[in-house]
This record gives C-alpha cells, structure tokens and sequence, in this order.
C-alpha cells in the first residue's frame, strides 16, 4: 500500500471521481456526451471511444488534486496509456490524484430483496494486474431493493468476504452496497445495512483498512459511526440517480461524507464542446461536487 496515497484519502479535501463505466454502461454514457450508437460497430471501437473520453477529462485542466482525491476506473482503462504512462501512473504521477479500479462482473438476478455480486471469477487475476499497475483500490457494486434482513445480511457479508480478499493483496477495498433511492423502505434498508456492517467490522483485523461507498441516508449523519470506526478510511456518497444539485444539496448536509460521483460529475459534458467550453462545463461540475463534500 502507498502509505503517501493512504494519507491522502484518509485526510484529504475533495471527493472521489467515478469514471468505471463498464461494457453495458458505456453506451448510455457516450450518447451523454453526444455519441450515439452509429459512431461505432464494435466493442474494441466503443471502448476507443469512451477512452478518448477518460482521457480528455483526466488531462483537463480542471481535472486536479486540488478538488478531486481520487478516480475510479474500469479494468480496460486501466490497461490503456495516457501520453505513454498507464492510466493509474498518469493519475498519480502528473495529477497526485489516488487510482482505485471496480473489480464487481455485475449484479445477479434480484434475490431477498438485493442484488449481489455475480461470482467474481476474475478476481484474483485482477489484483495481481492492479498490483502491477500500481492501484491503491478497489470498488465493487451490489443493490439493495427491500428491506429485506435475510438478503441485506447476505449482501453486506458478501461485501465484507470479498473485501478481505482485497485488503490480503494490499488493495483498499471499497464496499458499495447501494440503497436504490426509489426503495420503498428506504429508511429501513439503511438501518438493516449499518447494522449489519457494524457486525462485520466487529470481525475485521485491527490492521484491515477499507472504504464505503454508500446511497446518500435519508437521515443525516447517519453513517458518522461508519467514519468513526478505525479499520474506514473514508466514507463516500454515490449520486444514485438524483440530479447533481439535488445529491449536492443533500450531500453537504452529511458532515465528513464526500461524493464519489458518475453520472451526476460527467451529465453535462459534450463531445461537441470546444476545449475551452469543455474545461469550463468540467470545472463547473467538480467545484460544486467539492464544496458539497467539504461542507
């Protein structure tokens, strides 16, 4: 672990990006920014496409540590080079900002009230190559839907197994058990996850440090007791669906939680956009992501 890159996510002003989009996201994110399907005829050419997007806004000038902490990513950006230096060292190198890469292969078919994790076949595989590409971290994604004991039980243990097998590699896990903010019981689910992660912290070595990504609470300063415990380096928000103004505003009530957001950071910017338009629709968003996460 880089001890350097550890100090800064523990203390550090700022947030999180997220730019992992995967195989089935990736569509819907580039005709956000204005490319549609007609653009490309196979995967190899959308996954060109969407890279070329990564890396206009890890190079823009916007882009910095001064606002951001870190940058999720997806495995094939992280195999891809930014002016002859992998993503991950491009990052941290030119930008001080902390590599993290999603491990999860999706969600599995609604069960209790949740969606795991589908088996993570290629985990290990990945960790050697996050190792070697010089990741701090991980991200991995489950859903929860209903208030469900049994199934929030299973999916936040799920979590906490995989995260330690994160954590033996030298990696910083972050666990993203995700509360869908439609839920009907939303409240409810958040209760049931706390407490469930509450028992599995109990049961972590005093040396295992990891993350949580986490739906922003209906109750505010709900997950202080989440930030408070030894074995977290940081609790982050995701933006879940809500618009960029309505997770910021609902996020700068949560003292200590910081965003780690996707959709709500990249929704306005356009292929169309000149750099200057780009770098100033960009810049926008991160500052008012900052000052929501550092309220």
């Amino acid at each position: 672990m880089n001890e350097k890159q550890l100090e800064r996510m523990e203390h550090g002003p700022g947030f999180i990006a997220a730019l992992d989009q995967s195989g089935g996201s990736t569509p819907k994110a580039l005709a956000g920014y204005g490319i549609d399907g007609t653009a490309y005829q196979t995967e190899d050419e959308m996954f060109d496409l969407i890279h070329q997007m990564r890396t206009r806004i890890i190079k823009s000038p916007a882009f910095t540590s001064e606002h951001i902490l870190g940058a999720i990513l997806f495995e094939m950006t992280m195999n891809r080079k930014i002016d002859d230096l992998y993503t991950a060292d491009y990052l941290w190198e030119k930008k001080g900002i902390v590599p993290f890469l999603k491990v999860d292969q999706g969600l599995a078919d609604l069960e209790n009230g949740v969606q795991l994790m589908k088996p993570l076949t290629k985990l290990d595989d990945l960790l050697k190559t996050a190792n070697e590409r010089h990741i701090f971290g991980t991200k991995m994604r489950s859903v929860i839907k209903e208030a469900n004991p049994k199934g929030i039980k299973n999916l936040i243990a799920q979590q906490f197994e995989v995260g330690k097998r994160i954590a033996a590699a030298g990696l910083v896990p972050i666990l993203e058990p995700e509360v869908d903010i439609h839920a009907p019981e939303k409240e409810r689910c958040e209760e049931l996850l706390l407490a469930a992660c509450w028992e599995e912290l109990k049961g972590l070595d005093a040396t295992t440090k990891i993350m949580f990504k986490l739906t922003i609470p209906s109750q505010d300063n709900y997950y202080q007791v989440l930030m408070d415990d030894p074995h977290v380096v940081r609790v982050v928000a995701l933006s879940g669906g809500y618009s960029r103004t309505e997770a910021d505003v609902k996020l700068a009530r949560n003292t200590g939680l910081i965003a780690s957001f996707s959709r709500a950071l990249l929704n306005d910017l356009k292929v169309s956009e000149t750099d200057d338009e780009f770098d100033h629709t960009l810049a926008e968003a991160i500052k008012e992501i900052y000052d929501a996460s550092i309220s």
